[in-house]
């Protein structure tokens, strides 16, 4: 059986993005091909079990039906940190992990293991991502976010961890490269890295779209609420601008799928936003949605018109700056009803990814 373990340089840096290619691509080599993420640090309730969201991911939309427990084994909740240094059990957490892999590698041709941050990530509980790779005996391919510099001298960082653990680093995928600068920088990293003896398996492209988020995942992760539009909420958002300005002026920052950011009672941005239509459709607005700060819902007659509007209308209780705060600071993941994003992960692996050197590798 085969396995890799798929770390990054940082959080965010896209393992579970690649995890999701690489299986979507590997199924369509083998018969059946296993996850398991055994530390997750983000999770959700299912069935009474503390699962990882990203196994919880993989499961749907991968079909792999390994047991969401035997998925996602560790969940780090809070205070888990804190019990561990009070009294440590480096055993269990390690024949859980074990047990958890035994399970789902049974009968499996593959298993794609994600960690959890960089290579250290962990090691308060005697279990970072080297730590895990070792005892499952699997190679490791780093995740690092585009760049030249930075990414070269955090992945020589990551893979002396690994090699200390004795684990052996495959390669490294390098993500999220601005287009206009891929090819630059698709030379210099493979130049680079290749002088510290490390193989690159992948340059891929950032896709402004995968870190769009919709109006579903803002009313989730912020907890505002909804006035209307709920049946819209699955729409995606490519810019946010707060109306604080003069009507005149906020029109210049108005593109497609705007979402605006404004306190309830500043009628005349509201009258704005719904005065502003795309030039090929005069029945649809640019403003895909707004979100009215400071707990002021608008007066009855501009209610009326936001309600015929056909466009998402969150309420949030803290002001325009808090608002767009938590709207820029909101992780974007990939979730099982986002089917166009997952279609152009599967894609950007398969176009950018060299599957036959990682599974040579393994």
């Amino acid at each position: 059986m085969r396995k890799v373990f798929i770390a990054a340089t940082k959080q965010n840096d896209g393992k579970t993005t690649a995890s999701l290619g690489l299986i979507c691509n590997f199924q369509n080599r083998f018969k059946r091909v296993g996850f398991i993420k055994p530390i997750g640090q983000r999770y959700l309730e299912e069935e009474g079990l503390k699962i990882d969201e990203d196994s919880l991911l993989i499961e749907e939309v991968c079909g792999i039906k390994c047991g969401l427990k035997d998925m996602s084994p560790i969940a780090v909740e809070k205070g888990f940190t804190e019990k561990y240094i009070a009294k440590p059990d480096k055993k269990s957490i390690s024949r859980q992990i074990k047990d958890s892999f035994k399970r789902v590698s049974k009968g499996n041709d593959l298993v794609i293991i994600e960690g959890t941050g960089h290579a250290g990530v962990g090691s308060v509980f005697d279990h970072s991502n080297a730590t895990v790779a070792k005892l499952l005996g699997a190679k490791v391919i780093i995740i690092s976010s585009g760049g030249v510099g930075r990414p070269i001298d955090e992945i020589v960082l990551n893979k002396a961890l690994f090699e200390k653990e004795g684990v052996k680093v495959l390669g490294v995928i390098v993500n999220k490269v601005l287009p206009s600068k891929f090819e630059k920088i698709s030379r210099l990293v493979r130049k680079g890295l290749e002088r510290q003896g490390i193989n690159v398996l992948g340059v891929v492209p950032f896709d402004p779209m995968l870190s769009r988020p919709s109006f579903e995942q803002i009313v989730e992760e912020a907890g505002f609420s909804v006035l209307c539009g709920k049946e819209y909420l699955g729409r995606s958002i490519s810019q946010v601008f707060v109306g604080a300005m003069e009507p005149k002026d906020a029109a210049k920052y108005i593109v497609d799928n705007s979402l605006m950011i404004t306190p309830g009672d500043r009628q005349d941005m509201i009258m704005t936003a719904l005065n502003c239509f795309r030039q090929s459709d005069e029945k649809k607005l640019k403003v895909s949605g707004i979100v009215l700060s400071g707990g002021i819902i608008p007066e009855e007659p501009v209610m009326n018109l936001l309600l015929k509007a056909e466009i998402p209308v969150l309420l949030a209780n803290t002001d325009t700056y808090d608002v767009a705060t938590t709207v820029h600071d909101l992780t974007i993941k990939i979730r099982p009803q986002d089917k166009e994003k997952i279609g152009a992960v599967v894609n950007l692996v398969k176009e950018h990814v060299d599957l036959e050197k990682i599974l040579k590798g393994m």
